[in-house]
């Protein structure tokens, strides 16, 4: 499990379907080492607050091995490291066999992994693609968050160490697939509803979903 990449960069004004629009979606390689934040890295951050950045979303990460996928899929757009937004580019981490609440150590950083990542329109604005949020999450290759539990230091060739795997074996991936409900797994479904790692508004939705089901 190797960080291969860290990517950053500040909220830009772009122009898309005639208007302007300010995104942080814009993140470029950076060869130097990092100071990793309770919000952020050094020289990163978010246009939205509403919707991005936060303790449960300090810092994105997407697998590098998902970056042939995209390659077959788009095969006329380059794709640099950074481009799906994120802040790490890993290998060896992967969303079915990631669960929530697992932690990890990079140097003097602490993490935990906290939510798939659910794409907006800005995806689209990235790619120059309208139909990219769509084919984001139905290629259910989402990546995933982590919380910063101890700052510290981060550089591209850091090896990433599994330190405590949460016991509750709900993945990044049964996330997702509940929330675009592929499948009806009532059982997944209660557990994944008072999952404590799991961040307070996925689980709100979560128990929402269960109040549905409980009287249908």
């Amino acid at each position: 499990m190797k960080l291969i990449s860290v990517n950053v960069g500040l909220p830009r004004e772009v122009t898309w379907k005639g208007k302007t629009v300010t995104t942080g979606i814009f993140k470029e390689p950076v060869s130097d080492r990092v100071m990793v934040r309770s919000l952020n890295l050094d020289g990163d951050g978010q246009a939205d607050l509403t919707v991005h950045g936060g303790a449960d979303k300090a810092i994105y990460v997407y697998p590098f091995e998902h970056y042939d996928y995209w390659q077959s899929e788009l095969p006329n757009t380059e794709l640099p490291l950074g481009i799906f937004g994120e802040n790490f580019t890993t290998t060896g981490l992967k969303e079915e066999e990631l669960n929530i609440g697992d932690r990890f150590q990079i140097g003097s950083v602490h993490l935990m992994v906290t939510q798939p990542r659910l794409p907006c329109y800005k995806l689209g604005i990235r790619f120059g693609r309208p139909d990219m949020v769509k084919r984001f999450l139905a290629s259910r290759r989402t990546g995933f968050y982590f919380r910063v539990l101890q700052e510290g230091e981060v550089g591209a060739g850091d090896t990433l160490e599994l330190v405590n795997r949460d016991d509750n074996n709900i993945t990044v991936a049964d996330i997702t697939q509940l929330y675009v409900r592929e499948q009806d797994n009532p059982e997944l479904l209660h557990r994944v509803a008072q999952l404590e790692a799991l961040p307070e508004s996925w689980r709100n939705y979560f128990q929402e979903q269960v109040r549905r089901q409980d009287k249908s």
